[in-house]
């Protein structure tokens, strides 16, 4: 596993659950091993939207030709 507290990661699934879609940025909050990650995702303003424990294989670290946008959760 090659993921670390405070790293900024992107969804690679969509947890419908808790209204979130691929592509959604989150930041780790806690690191499980052997393959668990505590992940945050706020809203563009600071609240947060979902706090999830997700495998590592649903997320990936954010590239350099990855480009930011936002959408409304509402």
């Amino acid at each position: 596993m090659n993921f670390k507290r405070l790293d900024t990661v992107v969804l690679a699934v969509d947890l419908t659950e808790h209204g979130l879609r691929t592509g959604d940025l989150g930041a780790v909050v806690e690191v499980y091993e052997p393959d668990g990650l505590e992940v945050e995702f706020v809203t563009a303003s600071g609240k947060t939207q979902a706090l999830v424990t997700v495998n590592v294989s649903d997320v990936r670290h954010v590239q350099d030709s990855d480009l930011v946008s936002v959408r409304s959760v509402a």
